[in-house]
């Protein structure tokens, strides 16, 4: 006889192995509950309480005699136990699941050593498609990918290209692995994204260089309200599946907001957008578009970086350094008041000084903190400083050091042309110049540096062309003052003096004065053009800080009055 231990029927039939009502495993048991049986059902372990201690009070203890002698059957002949099909298939399942188990590990273990599974340490993000079919969007768009770009790069093992070397392609239609090739990366992350009302629909895609396919792809549909969670949750997912690891720390970077207000974050996105526009114009909204994200969030501290980045790129091309630079100064004060941990507010910082400020010290200060901060931030201003200091050997390494981290954006690339100038290494300069001007054919800062190594090396023709080329890019008085530098090294002296007057009347309210004194040193005229060194002084000129070592004032570094002028600003000599 059959027992069932679950509900206590009885079955007569041998054959049976599982109870027909509840599908519970039949044991060999008494016809009655005083007989003694083979297998007996078991009091478990009461508790204290004498209640049963367990979790399924259904599930009772089975115990099993050590006998294994044969047992009468209801025939009187003797058998040997039977046990049911089920428990003895039990160590062929188990066999089988090991198996699995060893096959699939064998199996994953050649997937994801096949390098499928390997981490992607380079990523471009390309400028999001604004499929709105409304260009008044386009600063969603840019500036998502802007948000995204700056949330990446707070990976210290991530190389992440910069805003200047993926919106080139911008509106083109490119293949990824050819974007893989120029700009050198494993990855690049794809986006489109649609505005509709209150509702936006962001769809990105993943593209793995290497094996030339999508590795993730995902869409967000969310309310202009999340707009702010969005992006950190993108952050979150690229980098996941980068298969980055990331520490507690470097995710509070990569997810940080600055504000929960979605308005005030659209405005900043408005800011950010129009201020690289990089002209008057864009400068102009973008301060406007930044103190609105502020009134609606006064504790916004990248607004304030925002502001103090948009005047401090206007000082001396469209607005007076004595009225653009303290109001940089204060807002990234303002910045580092809200959150001191803000990289870009310490570089600010470091450039109002070396450009204006002229507090050495806080300089040096201040892009350290920032390079500790984020060792992708600071680097560019730590340069300035030591050109200032004459420190050109550790100045060009500086900036090379800061090209390297962004090999393909033009202010990196032109800035190492300009240190390679002040070092007196004109090969190079020119080199890099042409490096810089390939990467942007109407990158007017690539010819001023172009240019000026070529008048180093007395190529006038080559210098005069490049400057008129830089200048019919970017009509701004510095790079006309570059132009007249040029006409009068070449010995063009009317030429020379002609935009010396046009910079006086054209732009009297905030002439270059470090232009026009190094035409006039370059003309020979040494009284005019220390008279022009101290008006740049007065008014804080930016580029006068690197008196010590720029090639206009190579022909009067000897004169007397030279010491006077490192003496004023506190320069050593």
């Amino acid at each position: 006889m059959k027992r069932c231990p679950k509900c206590r029927r009885d079955y007569n039939d041998d054959s049976l192995s599982f109870c027909l009502d509840d599908g519970t495993e039949l044991l060999y048991g008494p016809a009655s509950m005083d007989e003694p049986a083979t297998a007996i059902l078991s009091e478990p372990p009461a508790s204290a309480g004498g209640q049963f201690a367990l979790e399924d009070p259904t599930q009772p203890f089975i115990q099993t005699t050590a006998s294994a002698e044969p047992q009468p059957s209801l025939g009187g002949d003797t058998e040997k136990p039977r046990f049911s099909a089920h428990r003895a298939a039990k160590p062929l399942i188990a066999a089988a699941i090991a198996i699995a188990v060893l096959v699939g590990g064998f199996v994953g273990y050649r997937y994801f050593s096949s390098g499928n599974s390997k981490q992607i340490n380079s990523i471009a993000v390309m400028p999001f498609v604004n499929e709105s079919g409304n260009a008044d969007v386009e600063y969603l768009s840019d500036g998502m990918t802007e948000t995204l770009i700056k949330s990446l790069s707070q990976i210290p093992d991530l190389n992440v290209r910069p805003r200047s070397s993926v919106f080139r392609y911008k509106g083109k239609e490119t293949d990824p692995q050819t974007i893989g090739k120029e700009l050198n990366v494993q990855a690049i992350l794809n986006g489109r994204i649609i505005q509709r009302g209150q509702d936006i629909s962001l769809f990105v895609e993943l593209i793995d260089i290497s094996l030339d396919k999508v590795i993730w792809s995902q869409q967000y549909n969310r309310k202009q309200s999340d707009l702010v969670t969005l992006q950190s949750d993108v952050a979150r997912d690229v980098l996941g599946n980068l298969k980055t690891k990331l520490s507690g720390t470097d995710e509070a970077k990569v997810t940080k907001t600055y504000t929960t207000d979605p308005e005030a974050y659209q405005l900043y996105l408005k800011g950010n957008y129009y201020r690289t526009k990089y002209n008057k114009d864009g400068y102009k909204k973008a301060i406007e578009y930044y103190k609105q994200a502020i009134e609606l969030d006064p504790n916004y501290a990248m607004a304030y970086v925002g502001i103090g980045a948009s005047y401090f790129l206007a000082a001396g091309w469209y607005l007076p350094p004595n009225e653009a630079m303290p109001q940089s100064k204060a807002a990234a004060l303002k910045a580092l008041d809200l959150d001191e941990s803000l990289a870009e507010a310490h570089s600010l910082i470091a450039s109002y000084e070396v450009w204006y400020g002229w507090n050495w010290e806080n300089a040096e200060k201040e892009a350290k903190r920032a390079i500790e901060l984020n060792p992708k931030v600071g680097h560019d201003q730590y340069s300035y400083y030591l050109a200032a200091m004459g420190r050109m050997d550790q100045s060009v390494e500086e900036m090379e050091l800061y090209q390297s981290l962004f090999p393909l954006d033009l202010v990196a690339n032109s800035s190492l042309a300009n240190m390679y100038l002040f070092g007196g290494q004109t090969e190079k300069a020119i080199e890099q110049a042409r490096k810089t001007i390939e990467l942007d054919q109407n990158y007017a800062p690539g010819y001023k540096a172009l240019g000026l190594a070529y008048a180093r090396k007395q190529m006038y023709p080559e210098a005069i062309a490049s400057l008129e080329k830089a200048y019919s890019l970017d009509n701004t008085p510095e790079l006309m003052g570059y132009e007249g530098y040029v006409y009068a090294t070449a010995g063009k002296k009317a030429e020379a003096l002609r935009i010396v007057e046009q910079l006086k009347s054209t732009f009297s309210k905030f002439a270059p004065d470090y232009n026009i004194a190094g035409i006039y040193a370059k003309l020979n005229d040494n009284e005019k053009a220390f008279e022009w060194i101290n008006k740049a002084i007065d008014h804080r000129a930016g580029p006068i800080a690197f008196v010590k070592v720029d090639p206009l004032f190579d022909e009067i570094r000897s004169d007397a009055p030279f010491k006077d002028v490192l003496k004023r600003m506190d320069l050593p000599e």
